[in-house]
């Protein structure tokens, strides 16, 4: 069964772009449009990672994941942080947030999917 993968981006090309991508790759893919949307797909879906775009709308990505991480029910669910932020301490504030791991803007797609595959067990198919 491919890994079920939910991208939390407000950018539409940005998502549209990288979803088509992940979906080629074979991975079922999900999309929330700001960081609400993104909490309440978390909790209705279930996916086995998350792409966590940091600068979101209505809660920021930063927000997002200190609530994942802190409930109970979806405190083991992977998060990749998708961030244009490449300054000295931005990974360091990623991982503190409760990111699992974190990758810059814009998205190198074989990069992302050594940490994707990295996190949910292998590679999609």
């Amino acid at each position: 069964m491919p890994a079920r993968i939910l991208l939390v981006e407000d950018n539409e090309m940005n998502r549209d772009m990288l979803s088509r991508r992940l979906v080629r790759r074979g991975y079922t893919v999900r999309v929330a449009v700001d960081g609400q949307d993104g909490l309440d797909q978390v909790h209705a879906q279930s996916p086995d990672l998350v792409l966590l775009d940091m600068d979101l709308p209505v809660i920021d990505g930063w927000e997002v994941a200190r609530r994942l991480k802190a409930a109970p029910q979806t405190r083991g669910i992977p998060i990749i942080a998708l961030t244009a932020h490449a300054m000295v301490g931005d990974r360091d504030r990623a991982l503190e947030a409760g990111c699992d791991d974190y990758d810059i803007k814009p998205v190198e797609l074989p990069r992302l999917l050594g940490k994707i595959e990295a996190l949910v067990g292998g590679t999609a198919s």
